[in-house]
């Protein structure tokens, strides 16, 4: 073999070398890129979640309503507001729900019901801090502004 062949061949395992592979500071541009995309997923995604619980509450208190209105046919009256949702599970007649017991809100609060002086009702749920008044996801969701 010549010097030259010998040069060549040298030159060749050393370019292979550097040819293959990143650089670390390629590697944390990349994982940044990825952490960034993956922060603005998780962001939405909570979004979404809470938006989701206001929408299940809301959807139960429909059925709570419909399910009141069987009641109040049945038995020619509303329940009290002592007995409450209770009621629509736990009376002489029948279950006018398809549970065995009145679920809590989506933030594992109880829902509550009021008979009202008018006859009417009012059943809500107090949001995410579980307590009257709020805005945004902690805001009430009452019977009276389902459509809100």
């Amino acid at each position: 073999m010549t010097h030259r062949q010998s040069h060549v061949k040298t030159t060749r395992v050393i370019n292979r070398g550097n040819a293959g592979g990143f650089s670390l500071i390629e590697l944390m541009v990349v994982i940044a890129i990825i952490a960034m995309l993956a922060g603005a997923v998780g962001f939405a995604m909570f979004g979404a979640l809470d938006d989701a619980s206001v929408s299940k509450a809301k959807a139960e208190i429909s059925t709570f309503k419909t399910a009141l209105t069987a009641y109040r046919i049945t038995f020619k009256r509303l329940p009290s507001t002592n007995d409450g949702l209770n009621s629509l599970v736990h009376n002489e007649k029948r279950n006018f729900l398809d549970l065995s017991e009145i679920p809590m809100d989506p933030w594992g609060n109880p829902y509550t019901y009021t008979l009202e002086s008018d006859g009417g009702f009012t059943i809500v749920s107090y949001g995410a801090d579980g307590s009257q008044g709020g805005d945004g996801i902690n805001a009430d969701i009452s019977s009276k502004n389902l459509n809100k």
